[in-house]
């Protein structure tokens, strides 16, 4: 296209997960317009994504439950936008609420998935792809409506989804391991143990299990177990803690996701469900062993050659929904032995690979 926006704004998604599989598209986005300053749309939650990206000129807060709440809170927002005057918006996010705030901010070019009955506010209305018309990852949903917009000749290969974790994130989670008495030269084995999956409890395995696989690794491999998650998940990590022998280092509810971020290039494994954590800790590359249930790895799973997942067939699996309606056998006949077994040949992967 001739047409070269000088400011574009990006809306996000919203879950952590897809934030991060949309982020190949943000970076596709940024290349095809170098010169243009990128803004993005984001929640607070998932804003510490952006803030130090490549190509990202600035982050503007949606403060969802602040000024931003509501009607006149939308409104707050769009004259915000307006202000900016933005020239395109290119709504990652599939919500009708992404392409009303486009619209109420003026922005003349306004590109997304006609969905969602919100064809009427775009300028640019792209199909949704059908299944078998894109690869299944859902990275490449995102950068699918890049192609059809004119802005992709075609679909790349999406191998890796690169995130590098702010400095002052690290070395303030280098601190508070040392508070714990963990250095981080340290030869000590550190697990991370992200047990939650903020989509809903179907996504996660049993608290038990959690609590027996980590005195697994901390009688067998002398493991720090590192137990996180959001203050959402504290009555999970509450009992994981309580069934047990021995205490890991709770960090539930005490880490921003940068922290988080800043956390994981400490860590030598993460075990964990199908999740934003699990996602952020494919993107720094950290050997996983991931427990998939509900949901297809093949759409979201990490992109990660170090990842192993387990996954016990089930035929009503995937089934995509929040919570089970049945016996939750997709996670319930994934043994403690399954995962430690997977643990065992991710461990011997790492000992095996070259040392930085």
């Amino acid at each position: 296209m001739a047409f070269e926006p000088k400011k574009i704004l990006v809306r996000v998604p919203n879950w952590v997960g897809d934030a991060v599989l949309s982020l190949p598209a943000l970076d596709k986005l940024g290349e095809r317009f170098p010169s243009t300053q990128l803004t993005v749309l984001a929640r607070p939650h998932v804003a510490g994504l952006y803030a130090h990206r490549p190509g990202v000129h600035r982050v503007h807060l949606f403060d969802h439950r602040g000024r931003h709440r509501g009607w006149s809170g939308w409104r707050r927002l769009a004259a915000e936008l307006a202000a900016e005057r933005f020239e395109l918006a290119v709504l990652f996010q599939n919500a009708f609420q992404a392409a009303l705030i486009a619209w109420l901010a003026r922005i003349p070019w306004r590109v997304g998935y006609a969905r969602d009955a919100r064809g009427p506010l775009l300028t640019d209305r792209i199909p949704v792809p059908r299944p078998q018309e894109i690869p299944p990852h859902e990275s490449y949903y995102y950068l699918e409506l890049l192609r059809r917009a004119g802005w992709l000749e075609s679909l790349p290969v999406v191998e890796r989804i690169p995130l590098a974790p702010a400095p002052a994130a690290v070395e303030r989670m280098r601190v508070r391991l040392r508070e714990h008495g963990l250095d981080h030269g340290a030869r000590r084995l550190r697990v991370v143990l992200a047990p939650g999956a903020s989509y809903g409890s179907a996504k996660c395995w049993l608290p038990e299990r959690y609590a027996a696989l980590a005195d697994r690794l901390v009688e067998a491999c002398d493991a720090a177990v590192l137990l996180c998650g959001t203050s959402a998940e504290a009555e999970l990590g509450t009992a994981i803690v309580r069934h047990m022998k021995h205490r890991p280092i709770s960090l539930i509810g005490a880490t921003t996701l940068e922290d988080f971020l800043g956390l994981l290039p400490a860590a030598h494994l993460f075990i964990g469900n199908d999740s934003g954590a699990m996602h952020l800790a494919a993107g720094v590359g950290l050997p996983q062993v991931i427990i998939f249930g509900p949901t297809d790895e093949a759409g979201t799973g990490p992109v990660n050659p170090r990842a192993r997942l387990v996954k016990q067939p089930v035929s009503c699996s995937p089934c995509f929904l929040r919570h089970c309606p049945i016996d939750h056998r997709c996670m319930t006949r994934v043994t403690v032995e399954q995962v430690w077994r997977a643990v065992e040949a991710a461990l011997a992967d790492r000992r095996a690979a070259p040392q930085p």
